[in-house]
């Protein structure tokens, strides 16, 4: 379920700050050091780090 058209603009990563994309389920941080992936569980973004998946 894509997020609202304003809300993504408004998002940061919670960890580093950096804007967040929208990748599947899950909002994805682009800070180059970072790179955590919120899950997006009901339409509701759960912008918690314990939350969120590290990189690969």
């Amino acid at each position: 379920m894509p997020l609202e058209a304003g809300l993504l603009e408004i998002l940061a990563c919670p960890a580093c700050h950096s804007p967040l994309e929208e990748e599947g389920n899950e909002l994805v941080c682009t800070g180059q050091d970072c790179g955590l992936a919120y899950p997006v569980r009901d339409g509701i973004p759960v912008l918690l780090v314990d939350e969120a998946r590290r990189p690969a």
